[in-house]
């Protein structure tokens, strides 16, 4: 019974020398702990606020949100087992280990992924927007996570990766809300320059969809042997910009025939 009794006071000084020696640390870790899930749920209820205040994606505040939480949460308990006092250097080597593999093998993925995300925060085009990107030129229609749907003029849908869109120029012409649509033509030297510009004055007055501002410029362009010719810049709403480009040099051709301005090509 005493060997008992003294395998039994050893334990208990034991137990008691480590309370002494780790007990402060433990409960500082658990106060970190509890603390610290406190800021971060309202650091979560901040956060969603923020990006609603700055109109970022519906679809990518859940994802963003969750990420961050979930990040904070891996920090915050590291910290917590490095305040406690438990070794870190084996799962540290793991971690980094399985974050190589990893990043090796979706680095494809993971960088569409961050430029998808870049795009979604920054908006260098949203939904709707006309672009010229990857050789396309066509209608935003969908912008995922790991890629970009446009569907062209011609209706036909393109898929391009995100990285293609982040790393690389894109034109976006309909972002101004307004075009400036050129029209240039070749006169003969016998046709007044003044009887040109009074059919290219008339056709922007008459047709609705021309703007006001900015303003029409009309003038000579280029001399040549055979003629001259006439550039005409004014404005038009960005937005069916190819149909309405069709429309007005139809009716120009109508009204130069009609004012009595002979167009190359036409018999005498």
């Amino acid at each position: 019974m005493k060997i008992d009794s003294d395998n039994i006071n050893r334990f208990y000084d034991k137990i008691f020398d480590w309370v002494i020696a780790k007990g402060p640390a433990v409960l500082l870790g658990i106060a970190v702990l509890i603390v610290g899930l406190w800021l971060i749920k309202i650091f979560s209820k901040w956060s969603k606020a923020a990006m609603t205040r700055r109109a970022v994606n519906p679809s990518l505040t859940p994802f963003l949100t969750s990420l961050i939480i979930i990040t904070l949460r891996v920090l915050l308990v590291l910290t917590v087992m490095q305040i406690i006092g438990i070794q870190l250097t084996f799962l540290t080597v793991l971690v980094g280990g399985i974050g190589v593999a990893a990043g090796l093998a979706l680095s494809g993925t993971l960088q569409n992924f961050a430029s998808g995300v870049l795009i979604l925060l920054l908006k260098p085009f949203v939904v709707g927007d006309n672009i010229i990107a990857q050789g396309q030129e066509g209608t935003v229609k969908s912008i995922q996570i790991f890629y970009t749907i446009v569907k062209t003029f011609d209706n036909r849908s393109v898929v391009i990766p995100n990285s293609k869109l982040s790393n690389e120029v894109i034109i976006n012409i309909s972002k101004e809300g307004v075009r400036r649509l050129d029209i240039e033509i070749k006169f003969s030297y016998g046709i007044e320059f003044e009887q040109i510009v009074k059919v290219f004055n008339q056709t922007v007055d008459e047709f609705k969809k021309c703007l006001n501002t900015p303003e029409r410029r009309i003038g000579v362009s280029s001399l040549e042997d055979s003629g001259y010719k006439v550039a005409m810049n004014i404005w038009v709403k960005a937005h069916g910009f190819m149909d309405t480009k069709l429309s007005f040099q139809q009716e120009l051709m109508k009204n130069l025939k009609n004012g009595g301005v002979k167009l190359p090509g036409m018999p005498d």
